[in-house]
């Protein structure tokens, strides 16, 4: 249990609270069902035709990923409060409109975490630079472990997101350092590893600390020597900091540490930035043999936090989605997506064979779309695209190398779940009833406050 220290950032009282009891009925009580862990999983840049080429690439069909049968799905909006909000109407009367001033992920990842609307660039603040409340550090306050997971650098947007406050998402070194000391995250992994390039290969001399926060921090890191109190005990549990593909392997079963730090073998993603052919088909490059897959990071990170009585609550991003889709590469676009999915699968199986749908609520999403992805021959018309069958690349084609603000699916499973048919923002011609990215973090939070606790912001 992570008894959490009683400390205050400058975030008003008033606003946990009214974020909390948002919408909750009188006299909700720790009897209300909610979930003892929470799995939110990112795809990073993942629109409705991302996943539908991945499940053609795969299956030969649409549908067949691991959330795609999931009881509750929705469309989800994913502006910031940089643009111009999402409009139905004009979404799908000019076919540019969707691309125009787009979120990004600081933004979007915020939203989700905390349930409000920031700029483009702000992780985890407002639009004026105030820190804000999210889901990771209420968690905490609940006793619950937490952490997060990303097939990127774990200073980047998203997973910084989840769990820093920055007005600047460029500020990876003081990201990192935040996330590492403190912050009270369990889990932290990603990549950075500033010893190793993008093949998964030693380099003779190192790339930029800056992603995991400077050479001091690295160095400490590797000699044993990062201490945090996590849990509030009086105690400082040690930072283990894994690298090895092995020892990865070897978190996903038995005893874990407390406090854990996973940096893979390579320096910028697991598998998207390596070399070779970037617009080959899926597979045609190999793979970089020395890292672990997100599939098993996450179950490597579910082992440790599971050992907390009072639950978890866990982000995983598959980060390089989005990379790929901004260099409009087909084939390692759908190799992120496989092994998203398969992270998803991986997840699934925990909560059958290790918990349960009743006590576990698993969220899937993205931040935004990116790329814009749709059939060939679309503009001035969006043209569907082309299922060539399994193991082959759909008809497909990118219309823009940024963001868009179209509409993403949101699927939920478990406890909670139907929570979010209480916060529809919208009607879509194409894609019906939509809920805003806000509302992720907004459901999350009432389900915390049938606890009926006093929940301090968690910080030191």
């Amino acid at each position: 249990m992570k008894a959490r220290p009683l400390t205050f950032r400058v975030i008003t009282c008033g606003v946990i609270l009214a974020l909390l009891n948002a919408g909750t009925p009188p006299g909700a009580s720790a009897a209300t069902p909610v979930p003892r862990n929470i799995i939110i999983l990112v795809g990073d840049g993942m629109g409705y035709n991302h996943s539908l080429a991945a499940s053609y690439y795969l299956y030969g069909a649409a549908g067949m990923l691991a959330y795609e049968d999931y009881p509750v799905q929705y469309p989800m909006s994913t502006y910031s409060a940089d643009g111009w909000g999402y409009d139905p109407a004009l979404a799908w009367g000019g076919f540019d409109y969707q691309k125009a001033n787009p979120t990004d992920s600081a933004a979007a990842a915020t939203a989700m975490a905390t349930g409000v609307k920031t700029y483009n660039a702000g992780i985890g603040v407002d639009v004026n630079g105030t820190p804000l409340v999210n889901i990771l550090e209420t968690a905490e306050t609940l006793g619950k472990s937490t952490g997060v997971v990303s097939s990127v650098q774990f200073s980047h947007a998203t997973p910084a997101a989840f769990v820093a406050h920055n007005i600047s998402r460029d500020d990876y070194e003081s990201i990192a350092n935040q996330m590492i000391f403190d912050s009270a995250t369990d889990v932290i992994m990603g990549t950075g590893n500033p010893w190793f390039d993008n093949n998964g290969q030693l380099r003779a001399t190192p790339n930029t600390y800056k992603y995991i926060g400077g050479q001091a921090t690295w160095d400490a890191l590797v000699a044993g020597t990062v201490t945090s109190d996590r849990d509030g005990d009086g105690v400082d549990e040690v930072a283990v900091l894994i690298q090895e593909k092995a020892q990865f392997q070897a978190l996903m079963t038995g005893p874990t540490p407390e406090f854990v730090i996973g940096v893979p073998q390579v320096y910028s993603t697991l598998q998207q930035g390596r070399a070779g052919d970037g617009m080959a088909d899926p597979y045609d490059v190999p793979l970089n043999v020395n890292v672990p897959s997100l599939a098993e990071m996450s179950l490597a990170a579910i082992n440790v936090l599971d050992n907390d009585p009072d639950g978890f609550t866990l982000m995983v991003e598959g980060g390089a989605i989005d990379w790929a889709a901004h260099a409009n590469q087909p084939g390692r676009m759908i190799e992120e997506l496989v092994d998203f999915n398969q992270a998803a699968e991986a997840v699934v199986s925990w909560v059958e064979l290790h918990s349960s749908w009743a006590d576990t609520l698993v969220v899937v999403t993205g931040d935004h779309e990116t790329g814009y992805l749709w059939g060939p021959g679309s503009d001035p018309t969006w043209q569907p695209l082309a299922n060539n069958g399994s193991a082959a690349l759909p008809g497909m084609q990118f219309y823009t190398a940024n963001h868009t603000n179209s509409l993403i699916a949101l699927y939920a499973r478990g406890e909670g779940a139907p929570g979010f048919a209480a916060r529809l923002a919208g009607q879509d011609p194409v894609r019906g009833s939509y809920v805003d990215n806000t509302r992720i973090a907004q459901v999350v939070f009432k389900l915390f406050s049938a606890y009926q606790v006093f929940l301090p912001v968690v910080g030191r």
